[in-house]
């Protein structure tokens, strides 16, 4: 995607696609945050901090924490009186909030890789994304005191090349009451989208465009609209969830109902690839082994240059982790996990790779809808 000197309202980033197939195309990002009645339900966690380690000892803790940098001092604060739990083969170390800060970028690194291997350390498997690596942006306007992005800046870690956050834990100790507290989980899981306009009148060749946005669907419904936008000639911009098949065009920016989970499972990336053509959601598709099935019964396998509604799929040693839907240019619809916290969302492809790549072997192979 090739950054445009574009203007921008309120400073917000703004840049522009490549030309291609689906017209001049404006970007920039927004946060799409839980709605209040989800939140209300969902567990928040306390101010405690906790890293457990499975299958160790306490001596084996010690030379991880060693080996990955952790200085002797802060180790030895680690296992002071009533700061470690031992049950059976498993240890639990409670870190106040200056051991945290006590770390360098680089050694809390390479320990929450460490701690993310183990389910209880849930913080750390599935961190807060800092997409687009702009941590001003990212804390632009959020409900944290100053003291609560102080903490955020210095308790960033990487994962890979991707900027991320684990300890919300340590900004609850800086909370003073409930409405704080709510303040602090709506930010930690706010998550980061795209808006992307077509920019009009439409200056790339009309058939190319329709036939790029019908993608084979030549009776779809939405082509009314995109029909008509064609004709336009005054300036002016259009969001393409237009362009969506009806399903996708009522998913795109919102989280998961509590109904849509009385079937076992919300809703995830396979659910919601699947399904992106069709009127009415096939819920076969919560089924992984069906989908995957289906994925390969129906579709065929592509390379790039992608097209508008193909799948790409993210393996890594013939495993597959996610899958998501080509949009336009480097952009794709996407649904990261079946958690009701997970948003249907617009990003970059790169910022999908940032979560799901595994190792140097993570590629991406494209599907296509046969017709």
């Amino acid at each position: 995607m090739l950054l445009s000197p574009l203007a921008s309202v309120a400073k917000e980033p703004v840049w522009t696609a490549k030309p291609g197939p689906w017209g001049q195309l404006e970007v920039r990002a927004v946060y799409l945050e839980p709605p209040d009645s989800l939140l209300a339900v969902i567990a928040k966690p306390n101010s405690v901090t906790r890293w457990s380690f499975e299958q160790t000892t306490e001596q084996g803790v010690r030379e991880l924490l060693t080996k990955v940098g952790v200085s002797a001092p802060i180790v030895g604060r680690l296992f002071a009186s009533g700061r470690t739990l031992v049950s059976g083969n498993s240890v639990s170390l409670y870190p106040q909030v200056e051991d945290l800060t006590a770390l360098s970028t680089e050694v809390r690194s390479a320990l929450y890789v460490e701690l993310a291997k183990y389910p209880a350390n849930e913080y750390q498997r599935d961190p807060v994304y800092i997409l687009g690596g702009d941590v001003d942006d990212w804390l632009a306007e959020v409900p944290l005191s100053p003291a609560q992005q102080q903490l955020f800046r210095s308790l960033l870690w990487k994962r890979g090349d991707t900027l991320v956050f684990s300890d919300m834990q340590a900004l609850l100790t800086l909370c003073h009451g409930p409405e704080e507290v709510s303040n602090v989980f709506r930010t930690m899981t706010r998550v980061r989208s795209l808006i992307v306009e077509l920019q009009l009148p439409l200056k790339s060749d009309r058939k190319e465009f329709l036939d790029y946005w019908s993608a084979g669907q030549t009776d779809a419904p939405h082509l009314t609209f995109i029909n008509a936008i064609t004709q336009r000639r005054a300036t002016q911009t259009v969001d393409i969830t237009h362009f969506l098949p009806s399903l996708m065009r009522q998913r795109a920016y919102t989280f998961p109902e509590m109904e849509l989970g009385l079937k076992g499972r919300f809703p995830d990336c396979h659910w919601t690839s699947l399904n992106f053509f069709n009127i009415t959601p096939k819920e076969f598709f919560l089924d992984t082994r069906l989908a995957a099935e289906q994925l390969l019964a129906n579709y065929t396998t592509v390379e790039a240059p992608y097209r508008f509604g193909d799948v790409l799929c993210f393996l890594d040693n013939g495993q597959g982790l996610h899958t998501c839907v080509f949009i336009a240019d480097d952009i794709v619809l996407t649904k990261n996990g079946d958690s009701i916290l997970a948003p249907w969302a617009m990003m970059q492809i790169k910022d999908v790779e940032s979560v799901y790549r595994r190792s140097a072997s993570t590629r991406i192979q494209g599907y296509r809808l046969k017709k």
